[in-house]
């Protein structure tokens, strides 16, 4: 599911043209925050990587080839979402375990016990395809916007993309997640009468908890714009 919120220290609203930073601002950093920088920056490339793929294979081979270019690829890249669990265990950002072990698991459900599981059918729905643009576009301009914000110098235009995409995004990523498992229902029976109706309880789940991650951002998004309304003022 979307809408996730992790891996930064507090957001901020100056503007700076790169992602880069001189050595000496490096320096300024403390051990945690550099390491934080770090992941976030290796994070948005990757993410990056796996939107461009994507992309490139739903035009040159069409969407039914899609999840056999990139699935293995982007699995493992969701798989490394599960430092931010570490990350908010041990304290070294200020999101809740239980949203961020939500918001991981749900997408580690999808790649592994449903794609990977069932490629020939999860893997060859269209959804697949707008399922996992939806979180590149998603995950880009969160750890974009928290390398930033690490760095105390997040441009405005950033700060926009974060808080208001997701009205766009989480619904259409929240959607195709339910429409892929929903293609692999028949390969699951198939598995195991058992798992597929895991697969559905599941499915049931994401109703309220579409609506929990939702408010989420909503008061997050709140939050952060009342904030930067006031710096604008003074």
């Amino acid at each position: 599911m979307e809408g996730k919120s992790s891996s930064k220290p507090s957001p901020t609203a100056t503007s700076t043209p790169t992602l880069r930073m001189h050595s000496s601002a490096r320096k300024k950093l403390s051990v945690k925050n550099f390491y934080l920088l770090e992941y976030n920056v290796v994070s948005a490339f990757f993410w990056g990587a796996v939107f461009v793929r994507v992309l490139l294979i739903f035009y040159l081979l069409g969407p039914e080839n899609v999840a056999e270019g990139t699935a293995d690829f982007t699995k493992w890249v969701q798989t490394g979402a599960l430092l931010e669990v570490v990350h908010s265990t041990a304290g070294l950002v200020r999101s809740p375990v239980m949203t961020t072990v939500i918001q991981v698991a749900s997408r580690i459900l999808l790649v592994w016990g449903v794609v990977y599981l069932f490629p020939e059918s999860g893997g060859k729905a269209i959804a697949y395809s707008t399922m996992v643009l939806s979180w590149s576009i998603t995950e880009i301009i969160r750890y974009a916007y928290y390398a930033y914000a690490i760095q105390g110098t997040t441009p405005q235009w950033l700060t926009w993309l974060r808080y208001n995409t997701f009205f766009i995004l989480y619904p259409t990523g929240v959607a195709s997640e339910l429409l892929v498992i929903f293609a692999s229902l028949g390969e699951a029976k198939e598995f195991s009468e058992s798992y597929a109706l895991l697969l559905k309880i599941i499915v049931a789940i994401y109703i309220p908890g579409f609506y929990t991650m939702f408010t989420h951002m909503l008061k997050q998004r709140r939050r952060v714009l009342k904030t930067v309304g006031k710096r604008r003022e003074d």
